[in-house]
């Protein structure tokens, strides 16, 4: 067991994720991927009323709120056939269209950034030279000589004073990075930025939602009026701010986050060989223009690709009893079925029997049980969901944008179609859907304004609100594609009540373990292959599990229903 590298718990995600690699060597021969947490969501909202489910589901996760809630409204929706109002809809693009670029760049500048950039190495870079490297890939307004000395003398205070912070633990100095002290100095001011940036446009969500995170939602619309003479409803005042902020986004993607992601790409194109992963790639769709029924509508097409073949879209069907299933072969859950069985979402489990080992273990025993996070798998195949999935739908059904936006990122490079298929390729897609989505945004935004000056204020429908209206049994899936990729709640209601409750998310399917097949996820494949400078200082594992954006408590299910505490973690 000596030929094992350990990470636990991988940090910078959202969540607890423990990642173990065999090595043959100094290459990963094959890697596990365990989620270390519990959650109780599902069990939960067992017998509660439906329309009560987002305020639940958002508490699944701290970061990933909105999309809970917008998955669960539209589970309940679809299952009692609701239709919404057009400003619902755009309201509701435009809520997720934020939270898209938002925690895109929150992810690549504090979470993914330092796998690629020395902070410690700013320390030596000339101002002058930094403002011309800043100047030469962007017109950023903050690129002056003067305003990169100073960044750098705020990094001189942190380090004279001996305490790292927010920069602490980090492995500067390893080998493996490869940027110029100025690239180094231009990324570490752009991440200060974008800590201030991030406040403007959360203000998004709270003059929708109430308040950010956590917004709020309601079962038919959303719980904002639309009046334009009030101070306690959507007025002329909060749509300018709103304008202003989709503004705010557009200038940071264009002008530091795609230009930043460019720049230091450049330096490690060898990347774009590494990381791959499985090869499939899985889309529910998302952005509708004429209603969430309607896929032909959507800015995100729904389909899967199979074996990088971009010639082929396979159709997936979210209803389809033989599509999607979730299997326990290798979680620490059973199946009254067995644990060799799957079972799609409106069937699913989370009962526990769980009798493996409580940590501290020395390893995990990946014959048997090693994660709290399930296995989806959609016609039996395993399947990546995530921007780069979103980005190769978009390319492939002909998405003119994306075409452009991919075709430049990969000349400017200069390397093949095949360089999206890697670690530096996910970390790519991201940036490019970023573009994608605050472009869009413009459009959501002024197709609202063209509707309130029509005379279209409505933002909510009544019909159907009673629940002595609704059948006897109901059943239902919401859809989204959250910013980690493709998240679904199916539903089941019966007498007015919750019945069942599943929710899969993307980072089941990222980090799932292996299968009754012996097929590993979609983190264990990409992480094979790799060659580490330092298994003390595993960098290259970060960057190819950051390149996804972990979300584990997301991905992890249930806790004994009898409150009997299974599981006591310790991260010293």
């Amino acid at each position: 067991m000596n030929d094992r590298v350990i990470v636990d718990p991988i940090t910078r995600i959202e969540g607890h994720l423990r990642i173990e690699a065999r090595m043959d060597g100094d290459r990963i021969a094959e890697a596990w991927s365990s989620g270390t947490m519990v959650r109780g969501i599902e069990i939960i909202l067992r017998g509660r009323d439906p329309r009560d489910a987002w305020a639940f589901t958002q508490r699944i996760c701290g970061v990933c709120t909105l999309v809970h809630g917008i998955a669960s409204i539209r589970a309940v929706e679809d299952a009692l056939k609701y239709e919404i109002p057009k400003n619902a809809q755009l309201i509701r693009n435009l809520m997720i269209g934020a939270q898209y670029v938002h925690d895109h760049v929150m992810h690549f500048y504090h979470l993914h950034a330092l796998d690629w950039v020395d902070v410690v190495s700013a320390l030596q870079a000339d101002p002058q030279a930094t403002s011309d490297l800043a100047q030469s890939i962007s017109k950023y307004p903050k690129s002056s000589p003067g305003y990169f000395s100073d960044m750098r003398m705020k990094l001189k205070k942190f380090v004279e004073s001996g305490q790292l912070g927010i920069f602490a633990k980090g492995y500067w100095g390893h080998p493996a990075y490869k940027l110029p002290p100025e690239a180094n100095l231009m990324a570490f001011a752009h991440y200060l930025e974008a800590l201030s940036w991030q406040r403007d446009v959360a203000k998004l969500h709270t003059i929708f939602g109430g308040k950010s995170p956590h917004p709020n939602f309601l079962v038919g619309g959303v719980p904002c009026p639309i009046d334009l003479n009030s101070d306690s409803a959507i007025n002329s005042a909060r749509l300018a701010t709103v304008q202003n902020v989709i503004v705010q986004m557009r200038e940071f993607v264009d002008q530091v986050y795609l230009p930043d992601t460019l720049a230091i790409a450049g330096f490690y194109k060898d990347w774009t060989t590494q990381g791959e992963g499985v090869g499939n790639f899985l889309c529910y769709g998302d952005f509708p223009e004429q209603g969430i029924n309607d896929p032909a509508t959507f800015l995100f097409p729904r389909g899967a690709i199979l074996g990088r073949d971009l010639s082929t879209i396979h159709e997936v069907d979210l209803y389809a009893m033989d599509q999607v299933r979730e299997h326990v072969a290798h979680s620490w859950y059973d199946y009254d079925g067995g644990k060799t069985v799957g079972l799609h979402p409106y069937d699913g489990e989370t009962a526990l029997n769980y009798d493996g080992p409580t940590p501290p273990y020395e390893h995990l025993d990946v014959e048997e049980s090693y994660s709290w996070v399930k296995s989806p798998r959609w016609k039996g195949n395993v399947m990546e969901v995530g921007p780069l999935a979103r980005v190769l739908m978009l390319y492939a059904s002909g998405h003119e944008q994306t075409q452009e936006l991919v075709n430049y990122t990969l000349q400017t490079l200069d390397v093949p179609v095949e360089a999206l298929f890697s670690t530096l390729g996910r970390t790519a897609a991201r940036t490019l859907e970023s573009k994608v989505v605050a472009d869009n945004m413009q459009t959501w935004y002024d197709n609202l304004i063209d509707n309130i000056k029509a005379g279209d204020t409505r933002t909510f429908n009544e019909v159907l609100w009673e629940p002595s209206t609704w059948p006897k049994q109901a059943r239902g899936v919401g859809f989204t594609e959250a910013p980690r990729g493709a998240l679904a709640h199916w539903i089941v209601i019966e007498d007015g009540k919750i019945a069942n409750y599943q929710a899969v998310v993307p980072s089941t399917w990222n980090a799932g373990p292996r299968d009754a097949a012996g097929q590993p996820g979609p983190y264990e494949a990409a992480l094979a292959g790799h060659r580490l400078h330092d298994p003390k200082q595993p960098v290259e594992i970060l960057r190819t599990i950051h390149s996804f954006d972990p979300c584990i408590a997301c991905a992890v299910h249930i806790m004994d229903p009898n409150g009997k505490e299974l599981v006591n973690v310790k991260i010293c």
